[in-house]
């Protein structure tokens, strides 16, 4: 579900996705998943999002961000994803779109939404079946969230804030019901 501009506020969070045009894949190769997140970070500024959980997949991604000032978080996507397409037909010889629908974004509105997106969003590769551990899935910020690596694309606010730390998190998304925020995701009106 796509918000209206007005509520693009600063504050805001939201849960962005896309997925690609009749499920091709949107990465190949490791180097493209690099590539978007390198367009992504050239876009990323502290002081404009606090990214609070990410995880790319062959053929759909999601983030979970909070827009911290009046620059719209959209405009941080659009710019990026649209070189992103270029490069890719570019460098696969293709044409035509990638993604299926215009950038999709749902604002959170509330703690128990806000709570269970990033597991939603960090257990992608493992419901995949990509990888049986999830910090072993290169292209999320899992890791970031468990301590086992230090990178840039995270702002730990959160799991401070609703987790106290890493280990509690661990035990939640280990218990998590992934069943209960699908259907949270797809019934709920925001």
């Amino acid at each position: 579900m796509r918000c209206n501009k007005e509520e693009f506020v600063e504050g805001a969070i939201f849960h962005i996705y896309n997925h690609s045009v009749d499920e091709i894949d949107l990465f190949n190769e490791r180097d493209d998943y690099i590539y978007f997140l390198n367009k992504f970070k050239a876009n990323y500024s502290q002081d404009e999002i606090a990214l609070y959980a990410y995880c790319l997949m062959p053929n759909h991604f999601h983030f979970c961000i909070q827009q911290k000032n009046e620059r719209p978080v959209y405009e941080v996507f659009n710019r990026f994803i649209i070189s992103y397409a270029l490069h890719f037909n570019a460098k696969y010889n293709r044409k035509g779109k990638m993604f299926a629908n215009k950038l999709q974004h749902k604002k959170i509105n509330d703690e128990g939404y806000l709570i269970d997106i990033c597991p939603y969003i960090h257990l992608n590769p493992k419901r995949a079946n990509l990888v049986e551990k999830l910090e072993d899935w290169e292209f999320s910020n899992y890791p970031e969230w468990i301590g086992s690596r230090n990178g840039i694309l995270f702002d730990n606010q959160l799991l401070i804030n609703q987790f106290g730390d890493s280990r509690t998190y661990q035990k939640y998304i280990e218990n998590f019901d992934n069943h209960e925020i699908v259907n949270y995701l797809f019934n709920h009106k925001t």
